[in-house]
């Protein structure tokens, strides 16, 4: 290929290499955000711990989550997102290395407000650098494969979080899992490329207060993100709790529990994961509303399965866990791709913070401490039940979305970084 890209090219030289480092990283990126469900019992115990205070360490996390990716957004619309997707990967295996000495209750609340800062860099920055490398249409499978690291990542950091610390102590979870971060981090400096933006898109829309305001009455942007936020409150706050409830009310061990909430993610989160994202492909061949639609379905299918996991016997608790895990993961590749390709190529990073912003601040940043908080004045089934209005919500808004999608292009233009 020329120094140009060729018109009517899905992709660019260098696709391949930084969508398979990128989903390692983000596999890595999971892996360490779902340890603590899995150990939290144990942090518990230690620190003599109500539930609402185990709820903290979560909302610590996504205050500085929040708070720092306007910031990495302006960052990564101006300058060049590798170095900066280099440094949060070797800051993720800094925070993790740094839990060995961590001792107090405060101490690992400034050690979980730190990986926020250097895990929203990472959440930014990356599916922006994607799209750069993707066509629009190509968006959704490739945001998909992205994404597939997120049940995967996250079953195994459920799985190893609760071995590991089952027979070694919490804090040598976290450590074990700055490894493969410190070795992905390395490899992106090395063998990923950096793409230019479309320079057709700077025309478009100035990388400006004005530019970044314009997101604020982009209606296929704010639904895609709106809905994201309903789903991600519940889905994050019943995520950091389903460890403890298997442990509480069906009486499994800790690495018990991990092990087999673990196995659910993988093979029903990966297998929702992946259905999804090939039926919103083959439906968005017809109408782009696709992207909308299979979000809005996910979300909705997930509330029934989800309420029989909670109140319903013991012995359907894991069969319904399984549906409900493999339906609201369906959504997972579409509704980033909706998000990215709805703005320009100069927003995208802007686009994403605001994303990450809105989901974790209307979303999981305060579900957990509101399960905790409830299940300290009633039970943890009441606390875990009480979020599941909220797939409702997010059903309707990406139904509402699906008249704002915007059509999909079939090429990438532009020149590309060396």
């Amino acid at each position: 290929m020329s120094e140009a890209r060729r018109r009517g090219a899905s992709s660019i030289p260098g696709a391949t290499v930084a969508l398979v480092l990128l989903t390692a990283m983000n596999f890595v990126n999971y892996l360490d955000r779902y340890i603590l469900p899995a150990v939290q019992e144990q942090v518990k115990g230690e620190f003599h711990l109500t539930d609402n205070q185990i709820g903290s360490l979560t909302l610590w996390f996504f205050v500085a989550y929040v708070l720092s990716s306007p910031l990495t957004g302006w960052l990564g619309d101006r300058f060049p997102r590798k170095p900066m997707i280099v440094a949060a990967a070797l800051g993720i295996a800094a925070m993790n290395f740094f839990t060995a000495s961590v001792h107090s209750y405060m101490s690992l609340n400034y050690r979980h407000a730190a990986l926020g800062v250097v895990e929203a860099s990472f959440g930014v920055f990356a599916p922006a650098l994607l799209a750069d490398f993707y066509a629009e249409d190509q968006r959704n499978r490739v945001l998909t494969i992205f994404n597939v690291a997120i049940p995967v990542g996250a079953a195994l950091g459920v799985v190893l979080g609760g071995v590991i610390g089952h027979n070694f102590g919490w804090r040598m979870s976290f450590v074990a899992s700055a490894i493969p971060g410190l070795a992905i981090g390395l490899l992106i400096l090395f063998m990923m490329k950096e793409p230019q933006r479309d320079a057709a898109a700077h025309v478009k829309t100035k990388v400006d207060k004005g530019g970044v305001l314009s997101l604020a009455t982009n209606g296929a942007y704010l639904c895609a993100i709106l809905g994201y936020a309903a789903v991600t409150f519940s889905l994050g706050g019943i995520s950091w709790w389903m460890v403890s409830f298997l442990q509480r009310m069906n009486g499994m061990p800790q690495d018990t529990a991990s092990t087999v909430m673990g196995g659910i993610i993988v093979v029903c989160g990966l297998g929702g994961t992946v259905t999804g994202g090939v039926w919103a492909q083959r439906w968005s061949k017809k109408t782009p509303k696709a992207l909308y639609y299979v979000p809005a379905i996910s979300a909705a299918l997930t509330v029934a399965p989800a309420l029989l996991t909670f109140f319903g016997p013991k012995s359907l608790t894991l069969p319904s866990l399984g549906v409900a895990v493999f339906f609201i993961f369906l959504g997972t590749g579409p509704v980033n791709a909706a998000t990215l390709n709805a703005v320009p190529a100069n927003l995208r990073a802007a686009a994403m913070a605001g994303q990450l912003f809105t989901i974790h601040v209307l979303g999981d940043a305060f579900s957990p401490k509101l399960i905790g908080i409830v299940s300290d004045h009633s039970n943890l089934r009441l606390g875990l039940g009480c979020t599941l209005v909220t797939m409702v919500v997010a059903a309707v808004i990406f139904f509402m979305g699906a008249k704002y999608a915007p059509k999909l292009a079939h090429s990438v233009e532009g020149p590309v970084a060396a």
